[in-house]
């Protein structure tokens, strides 16, 4: 199912940009996020948020398959 996805500008504090979908509770604010696009699945929203940050995760409770620390 496509989805929107989002990156977060701020790491967290062990260093990940985490990526959300757009109906995610924890979706970063505004102008602390970055659109990524519209993807199937997460694994394709973090390759893309790694163009921008190497070290991007996906958010354990939207993208949970992509959460990897």
């Amino acid at each position: 199912m496509h989805k929107h996805y989002y990156v977060n500008k701020k790491a967290q504090s062990n260093g990940d940009h985490e990526v959300h979908t757009g109906e995610c509770q924890y979706l970063p604010l505004s102008e602390n996020r970055e659109y990524l696009g519209y993807f199937d699945s997460c694994k394709d929203a973090v390759k893309k948020a790694k163009e921008m940050f190497s070290k991007s995760n996906g958010c354990y409770f939207c993208s949970r398959e992509c959460h990897t620390s």
